[in-house]
């Protein structure tokens, strides 16, 4: 079987991250090549790497979160009654693996929306799917009756 054939292969089988791999390193001289039992090792976590790329990127737009916003651009400090430490906290998603609900509070345009989204984009990352929603998208727990 030649590298080409191979190649095809890789394509037909969905396995993306393997192809443009192995692709690179047959466009590299023969001496740069890796040996077969690192070319192996290689292509394996080129396919791990790009199916969790694309597993996130499936689970963002799924998201729809409002805002693009990351942990790394939320300003903290006194003002937002926000620490790094705090965030830093948040950051490690361990209230997700618990279960645990997070209330954002505060006045209009302080930020709220922004952390959602941050904290959204950040569970993504993590594996988690996650969907973005405002209050008045939330389905009311007593639903009001008129007659």
């Amino acid at each position: 079987m030649n590298s080409t054939q191979t190649l095809q292969q890789m394509h037909g089988l969905r396995l993306q991250g393997m192809y443009q791999a192995y692709r690179s390193q047959l466009e590299l001289p023969m001496n740069q090549q890796l040996e077969s039992h690192e070319l192996i090792a290689h292509l394996i976590q080129s396919e791990e790497l790009n199916r969790a790329n694309e597993k996130t990127a499936y689970y963002l737009k799924l998201a729809k979160l409002r805002l693009p916003a990351t942990l790394e651009q939320i300003e903290c400090g006194a003002s937002r009654n926000l620490s790094k430490q705090q965030l830093a906290t948040l950051a490690e998603g361990l209230y997700l693996s618990n279960g645990e609900n997070i209330l954002i509070t505060g006045a209009t345009g302080c930020g709220k929306s922004f952390m959602a989204c941050a904290l959204g984009h950040q569970a993504c990352l993590q594996g988690y799917k996650t969907t973005y929603l405002n209050m008045n998208r939330i389905p009311s727990a007593n639903p009001v009756i008129s007659e």
